[in-house]
């Protein structure tokens, strides 16, 4: 059994990297034509989970979104009522793998935005109010969400409808977000509250006298070198 593995692994790896290949959604496929736009460069990798609502979704250049995602616009693929622009994912973002961004009127998402793995994004939820009807068969409102250029969203957070992330925001791992976030903030827990912000001339402040410098790129960089 050892030497057939041996033998057998190449040929089975690389038939995956082939079906992997055959299977991305890719501008230039018919998979991709079916999108209201798909930039230029931009990659969904296969296997994808679930995908509808197309015609009502655009994806900026040079962005990857990774295996299992979900991207799904309206109630189902009979929806024929869909908004032009419901769902709007930006350039240069990274969706990771089994992340789901589902819409019904409106998601925006800016350009270079990550997401780490798990991440879940909805404009709607499921009403209650009706105690003889199940919660499934409720419809919630439609509440608008925006996710800022630059923000990192981290594994497993869940951004909840009406949620408005402002440009480069860091949300931890596990967090649940809902309301308005402002510009460079980290935010984290179950609400998502703001944990440090960037205060212009004196750096990130956290709880009580906790500072930590804000740095440049090139500072960074100097810094990796050894300069500083």
């Amino acid at each position: 059994m050892p030497i057939l593995r041996t033998l057998l692994s190449p040929s089975l790896h690389a038939l995956r990297r082939a079906v992997e290949w055959v299977g991305e959604i890719t501008p230039g496929t018919r998979a991709a034509s079916r999108f209201a736009s798909f930039g230029e460069a931009s990659l969904i990798a296969f296997p994808q989970a679930t995908i509808f609502g197309e015609r009502g979704i655009h994806i900026g250049s040079r962005t990857l979104i990774g295996r299992s995602c979900t991207l799904t616009l309206g109630y189902g693929p009979g929806n024929h009522e869909l908004p032009s622009h419901g769902l709007v994912i930006g350039d240069r973002c990274v969706f990771g793998t089994r992340s789901t961004v589902t819409a019904h009127e409106s998601i925006a998402i800016g350009d270079d935005v990550w997401f780490g793995q798990g991440v879940f994004v909805s404009d709607a939820s499921h009403g209650y109010q009706d105690p003889e009807t199940p919660i499934g068969n409720q419809l919630g409102q439609h509440q608008p969400v925006s996710i800022g250029s630059g923000s990192w969203i981290g594994h497993q957070a869940i951004i909840l409808p009406g949620a408005s992330i402002g440009r480069n925001v860091v949300v931890a791992a596990g967090s649940v977000v809902r309301g308005d976030v402002p510009d460079h903030a980290i935010v984290a827990g179950v609400p998502a509250r703001v944990v440090r912000r960037l205060e212009p001339g004196i750096g990130w402040v956290g709880k009580g006298d906790d500072v930590r410098p804000a740095w440049s790129t090139e500072d960074v960089t100097r810094m990796l070198a050894g300069e500083v």
